[in-house]
């Protein structure tokens, strides 16, 4: 899911040099929904917040900040799909459920 939503990166290896890049060939709908999505997520989630913070807090840019917070939300929509079960915003944002206690 996360390599069809171009939100996971590649990784490239010779025997001398390593790279991490983002994808360019992707569905140009489901990458401007990913974002969306992220941004929307910002405001009524504490948990995506924190985490879109703290990515910003260690040098991230908006878009890779953004991009990481919808690499971890797709990753948590597919563990729920898999799993049938509801979003919890306790386990999903773990981070977030410590400094509030």
């Amino acid at each position: 899911m996360k390599a069809y939503a171009s939100a996971s990166p590649i990784t490239r290896a010779s025997g001398k040099k390593a790279g991490i890049n983002r994808h360019w060939v992707k569905s140009d709908r489901l990458n401007h929904a990913d974002y969306l999505w992220a941004f929307a997520a910002l405001k009524p989630s504490p948990g995506a917040k924190a985490h879109y913070a703290r990515r910003r807090e260690a040098g991230d840019w908006h878009a890779a900040a953004q991009r990481n917070l919808f690499n971890k939300m797709i990753g948590q929509l597919f563990h729920c799909l898999q799993k049938h079960i509801l979003f919890d915003e306790d386990q999903g944002f773990p981070a977030q459920a410590s400094t509030t206690a």
